[in-house]
């Protein structure tokens, strides 16, 4: 049976997946962002009881279709920004396509609809999101973080920052209270 997970955007999220499945005893196949697969067929009192405790961590036990699509949407997005080191081979519209097999016309509707924004204002957040916290670990220079993260140049990067935060990333890496937004709240 197919579980879809909202909020699920990290390793740790998976761990506290599998740790609430393995509470109840249930065998999981796979336990990716957004989505688990377990072998057992689950009664209406078992999804309650784990509804809850995913719950107690901020996590959600989808059901409908369009909180399931906007689910399968972020986590691929976060995958893209966060899990990937090659850009996709197509623009990003076709790439969202053919990953979920949705018209993205339909995929960008729903998603409006539901989240009050765009799919590509919410990428591109998303994308200020992890250059953030890359210059916050100062582990790569900008021209690293911009080839990382796919930016076709270390200038789109440094505008695109500057629109969305009203910063540069050098000033923002200055800053001693750097604040970062949660992924779950993008």
């Amino acid at each position: 049976m197919k579980l879809c997970i909202g909020n699920m955007v990290s390793n740790r999220c998976r761990m506290i997946v599998k740790s609430e499945l393995e509470k109840y005893g249930l065998h999981f196949i796979i336990v990716e962002l957004g989505e688990v697969e377990v072998l057992e067929n689950l009664s209406a009192e078992q999804l309650d009881l784990i509804r809850a405790g995913l719950l107690k961590s901020g996590l959600l036990l989808l059901s409908d279709k369009k909180s399931i699509l906007i689910e399968k949407i972020k986590n691929t997005i976060v995958g893209l920004i966060y899990y990937s080191d090659k850009p996709p081979k197509t623009n990003f519209s076709d790439f969202l396509s053919e990953k979920l097999g949705y018209d993205y016309t339909y995929m960008a509707n729903v998603f409006s609809e539901v989240q009050g924004t765009t799919i590509e204002h919410y990428f591109i957040n998303l994308k200020i999101e992890r250059v953030k916290e890359l210059l916050i670990y100062d582990e790569l220079n900008l021209t690293e973080i911009s080839y990382k993260l796919h930016y076709s140049s270390v200038a789109h990067l440094s505008g695109q920052f500057k629109k969305v935060t009203g910063l540069t990333p050098s000033y923002y890496k200055r800053m001693r209270n750097k604040k970062r937004n949660p992924i779950e709240k993008l």
